[in-house]
């Protein structure tokens, strides 16, 4: 059955390609290499390190993006070739066979382990939009992972912030941290007020978010400490309604914080805007009516 070993069989040795290209590539390209080749590990080998192993492989990670021996290259970026609008078939192709996948593998079970069919029907997406540009572009074996690592190299340590955050968020659900925050904030919520309870949900998930910088994060605190004991079982809310909105809570914290620089740092360095915060500035007026919409939305179809 397909499953994560197949994803993280992808990523591992797409990391492990760009960790290669890195390699001879100076000044920068040694600190990239050593930082993309302990990815391309912890996605091969993980399951092998154990605990210890993976907590020194992160640590190891974390260290190489804070001495600053990581950087963008200066490398002359491809031209694109002159066949207008085609060039976004690749691209779509992407979307499509994940929508297609998880519909199909749903049809034939033992095929695809259904809890990762969306992610395995993407990682082949990808994965025939790049059969796709070889057979029609035709450009060098190495040109793709070349690219890609021009791009990561740009983004640099933020490409592992959402995963690192994620992490994050199960280490304070598995400390009890949604414990003690439920415990904090069950004393101000009013007795039997579920729109009191709906509000504060939302605006805990947005603001953890923004405190931590991923929803993900974010989202395993509130849900211990609000949504499963307040909303779901004493409201008796929908369980699926109380996380989809909530995550959507959660997102509207994204818009707005530079923890989630890969989001809202990272674009602004890309294109060189003046303004480091102007990603931010521009999408502040679209998270707050976009909040409140989902708290009365929640409020709404809850129950």
């Amino acid at each position: 059955m397909i499953g994560l070993g197949f994803l993280y069989l992808v990523a591992g040795t797409t990391f492990a390609a760009f960790a290669l290209v890195s390699l001879f590539d100076r000044p920068r390209g040694p600190g990239n290499a050593v930082f993309y080749a302990l990815i391309a590990i912890s996605f091969l080998l993980g399951d092998r390190l154990g605990d210890l192993g993976n907590g020194v492989l992160v640590l190891a990670i974390v260290g190489v993006a804070t001495l600053g021996r990581m950087g963008p290259r200066d490398v002359e970026q491809a031209l694109a070739a002159p066949r207008g609008s085609l060039l976004f078939v690749p691209a779509l192709i992407i979307p499509a066979t994940a929508l297609a996948g998880t519909l199909v593998f749903s049809r034939f079970p033992g095929m695809v382990d259904p809890k990762q069919a969306t992610l395995v029907s993407l990682a082949l997406g990808v994965i025939l939009a790049l059969a796709v540009c070889f057979a029609w572009l035709r450009p060098a074996p190495v040109e793709p992972f070349r690219q890609g690592t021009r791009l990561m190299d740009h983004i640099g340590w933020a490409a592992i912030l959402p995963q690192m955050l994620a992490s994050l968020g199960a280490v304070f659900a598995l400390a009890g941290m949604g414990t003690v925050v439920g415990g904090v904030i069950g004393g101000i919520i009013p007795s039997g007020s579920v729109f009191g309870a709906v509000a504060i949900y939302c605006l805990g998930m947005a603001a953890f978010t923004i405190v931590m910088g991923n929803a993900f994060a974010a989202f395993p605190v509130m849900l211990t400490a609000i949504g499963l004991p307040l909303l779901v079982h004493t409201y008796h809310g929908a369980p699926a309604r109380v996380a989809a909105i909530g995550m959507l809570a959660g997102f509207c914290g994204t818009l707005v914080t530079p923890m989630a620089a890969n989001f809202n740092l990272v674009p602004a360095a890309l294109l060189e805007l003046k303004d480091r915060y102007g990603v931010i500035r521009a999408q502040i007026p679209t998270a707050i009516p976009l909040l409140i919409f989902n708290i009365v939305l929640l409020y709404l179809v809850m129950p």
